[in-house]
């Protein structure tokens, strides 16, 4: 009767009897084979085909087509009572006291599953079936859904108590219903919280307790992705239901309830990828993107983060004590797990924005838990990929440095975040860079000495990063490691970066940032090694002086203090005299930077004036250097603008020395100078030669040639529009005001009524109210974007150089060989003039007169070579 039969309703009235009267008669032996492998095709088939007959004619439903409406419903009844049918099926096996094998019920897990997922499915999407008219069958589908649900929890109950071999068919049959679950999980994640809940659940229970049978056959990547996605949908339910009761500035009970409920779906989720993971880690590989993904995108959303949804602080706290606080023995497991490391470290790793802030978040957290494991497990996080088999990945530490530099919005702002910086304190508010120096500082102290080298690497590389803060976080770790290290590794510190100072004398950003690391670490040598260090580094000989230009005579004792200090002097203007004397030619004024350097080093860290001769001294260096700098030959030549700005910076310690000649020719200099818009470095420069005219009276009658140039100085660079330049002029414009004793210059270096509001701004240290804060912190994120761009076309245009450098047996071309010619003319003409004005201001040597004539032999000479080349051109 039953496979006969082609009516839905009696199929199903027969399909009871079958259920009611023959079931209970027959051995759970028997009962595959007898009866379920026999009806329930056929109840799975019939199932569709009232899904298919209703979703085909559902478009026409309305009000008024009062037969097909009955139709429709009559077909929703017999859905429902079909799904009363297998309740009951199901139920039945599941009240049999004897043990359960899967074996006596092969066809009933699948069958049934594949009515429950085409149920939920058009219960899910009865608003697209019905077309606007669900009101009509809604009854029936909620009816639908209840049944459904019984159902479920039927099969649920019975798969828990039925064993299942260790044969192949049964580990494949297990695997193919924990994932057809899968998918109704996937149906069912937006229908009802308790449902889909408890159906991760049985997946979660099922695959830990049949774990050997079915790990090598389950689709972990989709269960792990599927917990990830579910994750991160009721975490951001959570934090919607948090911002509107943040923005309708109430606390309803019922949105509060869900909230709640929402936050605890929330931690069961988390709760369940633990679990997993811990139980099927050798099977996630192609997992572990999908789990960074889904840490750094949750803590993307939560404070302190940018992109934080606006809560109140009651919600964060909520958030962070019943779900975030799941989150960490996640991380702490998969510690030794390597597909993880080597994505985390991956040195292509590329992220959006959003998430570069909670990368630095995680390798901190990382970081943090590493003295707890294996020493074997630090190494590999600690040391990066050594072999070309190898994925390449960097050190954790060379991670954390380069996610700390990417937060440059964060830094900007700053963004500040809550961390204990002592036990058995209360949280405190830190910046970023506080609370990764703080971390960072900790682990050290528990660090292996095997993985030193490692760090010692990772902070060079740091230190010379093209990032300020960056290279400032390194040396403050840096100096940790110098204190809380032997003295001995202070000193071999101090020695390796002062090798690497001299062997690169030039300027770059690179020298600058190992000179300030340099100069700290001086400070924190012991007294015998700073000796040992002027005996590695003697004073005394120039080559040393890329060195000891960089640093602070004030870390010293006293004793080594005046050694060093008569030492530099003695020999700075020596080679300074050298070069003034004619011992040298105009062409080597890079190399009198380096004495002058040094001088200025003297002078500004020994915190005590120079003695009166060595005042005079220094003056008279002055003195001879201005008849040889005028504005067109500093223009377009940056060594003679640095000789230009040391000179100025010198002036501020000797200008009580300095002859009234002199002072006029420097201000006409400087006049001349700021006329020429010069480059940043050089108005820097004019702002330190302006602030030592307020130390000095100046005599009446050269009082005209010198005050309204500084008047005018001070002007234009209180009205230059680099923020940074205009600033420093503020400083100094207020440090000259209260030191002069020619106050005219004041009022009238004030020629605009913005300029006399921006002082007058600054003396009552008026703070700008600003852009509002959303606005401020949109603008900072766009600054990232502009700096990345910047920074990548210098690399970009720094390789193209290095491509596109001639060979050295490539031949020169006409052009370059023009401009060869043209530098060396151009230096003799500049040494010539220079000659010229020595002989105005002094008697010439009498070996003046034979060099002449020599150099006027060589001019002939090459006059007539260039005359016979060009005719046989």
């Amino acid at each position: 009767m039953y496979n006969s039969s082609e009516n839905w309703a009696e199929d199903i009235r027969v399909f009871n009897l079958l259920m009611e009267l023959f079931l209970p008669h027959i051995s759970l032996i028997e009962l595959e084979e007898k009866i379920l492998s026999q009806v329930l095709p056929k109840a799975v088939k019939l199932f569709d085909e009232l899904i298919y007959e209703i979703s085909s004619q559902a478009t026409g439903l309305s009000s008024q087509n009062m037969e097909l409406k009955a139709s429709l419903r009559h077909i929703l009844q017999n859905m429902v009572k079909w799904l009363e049918a297998l309740t009951a099926c199901v139920g039945h096996v599941g009240s049999l006291e004897e043990p359960v094998n899967l074996d006596n019920i092969r066809s009933l897990p699948s069958s049934v599953l594949q009515v429950l997922k085409a149920a939920f499915a058009h219960c899910k999407d009865s608003d697209s079936v019905y077309s606007g008219r669900l009101h009509l069958v809604s009854d029936l589908l909620q009816a639908l859904f209840k049944e459904a649900v019984s159902l479920q929890k039927q099969l649920m109950e019975l798969m828990d108590k039925t064993a299942i071999n260790a044969s192949q068919r049964d580990s494949a049959d297990m695997s193919s219903v924990l994932h057809t679950v899968l998918d109704i999980c996937s149906i069912v994640s937006k229908m009802d919280h308790a449902l889909h809940a408890n159906t991760w659940k049985f997946i979660i229970k099922q695959c830990v307790k049949h774990q050997t049978l079915v790990e090598n056959l389950l689709q972990h990547h989709d269960i792990v992705s599927g917990l990830c996605d579910d994750i991160l949908l009721s975490f951001q339910s959570c934090l919607q239901l948090a911002e509107h009761m943040k923005l309708s500035g109430t606390r309803e009970s019922t949105d509060q309830r869900l909230f709640q409920k929402t936050v605890k779906l929330c931690r069961f989720f988390a709760n369940s990828l633990v679990h997993y993971t811990k139980e099927f880690m050798p099977f996630l590989s192609r997992s572990c993107t999908k789990l960074h993904q889904l840490y750094l995108e949750i803590h993307s959303k939560i404070s302190p983060s940018l992109y934080a949804v606006p809560i109140c602080d009651a919600h964060k706290d909520e958030i962070a004590c019943v779900f975030l606080v799941v989150l960490d023995p996640f991380i702490f497991q998969l510690l030794s797990y390597r597909p993880f490391m080597e994505l985390v470290l991956s040195e292509s790793l590329e992220l959006p924005s959003e998430h570069l802030f909670p990368q630095c978040l995680l390798l901190l957290n990382i970081m943090d838990k590493l003295p707890s494991v294996p020493e074997e497990v630090q190494t590999s996080w600690c040391t990066g990929s050594k072999f070309s088999e190898d994925t390449p990945r960097m050190s954790l530490f060379k991670g954390l440095f380069k996610s700390f530099m990417l937060c440059s919005p964060e830094h900007s702002l700053p963004l500040f975040m809550q961390d204990v910086l002592v036990k058995g304190q209360a949280p405190t508010n830190v910046t970023l860079y506080q609370h990764v120096c703080v971390h960072l500082c900790a682990y050290i102290v528990s660090l292996p000495p095997t993985l030193f080298p490692e760090l010692e690497c990772s902070l060079l590389d740091a230190v010379l990063s093209r990032s300020m803060i960056t290279s400032l976080l390194a040396m403050d770790v840096w100096c940790f490691v110098a204190r809380f290290g032997t003295a001995e590794l202070c000193a071999h510190h101090v020695q390796m970066v002062s090798v690497i100072v001299k062997s690169c004398p030039g300027d770059c950003y690179q020298i600058s940032h190992l000179s300030v690391l340099l100069r700290r670490l001086l400070f924190l040598m012991a007294p015998d090694h700073q000796a040992e260090f002027i005996k590695r580094f003697p004073p005394r000989d120039a080559e040393n002086f890329p060195v000891w230009k960089h640093l602070s005579l004030a870390a010293f004792t006293s004793d080594l203090r005046a050694q060093v200090k008569n030492d530099l002097f003695s020999t700075a203007i020596s080679q300074c005299k050298d070069w003034l004397s004619g011992k040298c030619t105009f062409r080597d004024l890079p190399q009198v930077n380096l004495p002058l350097s040094v001088l200025l080093a003297v002078c500004s860290s020994l915190g005590e004036a120079l003695d009166k001769q060595q005042e005079t001294i220094v003056s008279g260096i002055i003195g001879q250097l201005w008849p040889l700098l005028n504005t067109k030959q500093i223009s377009n030549h940056p060594y003679r603008q640095h000789t230009l700005c040391l000179v100025w910076a010198l002036l501020a310690f000797v200008i009580h020395s300095v002859d009234l000649s002199t002072l006029v020719q420097i201000v006409a200099l400087l006049s001349s100078v700021s006329g020429e818009d010069p480059p940043v470095h050089v108005r820097f420069g004019i702002l330190e030669a302006l602030a030592a005219f307020g130390k000095i009276f100046i005599p009446p009658d050269a009082q005209t040639s010198i005050l309204p140039k500084l008047s005018s100085l001070f002007s234009l660079l209180l009205a230059d529009n680099t923020w940074l330049i205009k600033h420093h002029t503020l400083e100094v414009f207020t440090q000259f005001a209260e030191e002069t004793s020619h106050e005219d210059v004041v009022p009238q270096s004030l020629n605009t009524e913005e300029t006399k509001n921006q002082v007058i701004a600054f003396l009552n240290k008026t703070v700008y109210d600003g852009e509002p804060e959303e606005t401020h912190v949109e603008r900072i994120k766009k600054e990232k974007h502009v700096l990345d761009a910047f920074f990548d076309k210098r690399a970009q245009m720094h390789v193209e150089d290095v491509i596109l450098e001639p060979l050295a047996k490539r031949a020169r071309q006409t052009d370059s060989n023009s401009e060869r010619y043209d530098v060396q003319i151009q230096m003799v003409e500049e040494a010539l003039t220079s000659v010229k004005t020595l002989l105005q201001e002094s008697p010439p040597p009498d070996w003046l007169s034979s060099k002449l004539e020599s150099i006027q032999c060589l001019l002939s000479t090459l006059q007539r070579r260039v005359q016979s080349g060009s005719h046989s051109s």
